[in-house]
């Protein structure tokens, strides 16, 4: 039986990109959403967040999504937890280079945001 999934820890620097995705996870899949701007903001926020599932964008100035990950991976509050990467960059050989960083599946960017939480659920329930 797999845990229900409550609060997503999201990383995004595009602000636009940020506010959609996050009022589409909220209103839509009534998810708690942390909203960070960056990497270093998801390592601050990390060790209060509580969240079960980290949802990272690749592609971001400074701190990238795999490097996030590798930091988030260092605290012991998301040392385990399930990683879902979004980005526009999906040929199968960017998808496996992400799924051998421990992504449990890579979501394309652009995203339909009336899609994101049932796709995001979907994708927890599979998890096994």
């Amino acid at each position: 039986m797999t845990k229900p999934l409550n609060c997503i820890l999201y990383v995004e620097d595009e602000p636009d990109i940020r506010v959609v995705a996050q009022m589409a996870l909220e209103a839509v899949g009534g998810f708690k959403v942390i909203a960070c701007a960056s990497g270093q903001e998801a390592l601050n926020a990390a060790p209060g967040a509580g969240a079960d599932l980290l949802l990272l964008d690749v592609m971001m100035p400074g701190m990238d999504g795999p490097s996030t990950l590798k930091g988030l991976r260092e605290l012991p509050a998301t040392a385990n937890t399930p990683v879902i990467f979004m980005t526009a960059k999906v040929q199968a050989a960017e998808v496996a280079v992400y799924k051998g960083l421990g992504a449990i599946e890579v979501i394309p960017k652009p995203f339909d945001p009336m899609e994101l939480s049932a796709q995001i659920q979907r994708i927890w329930a599979e998890r096994g």
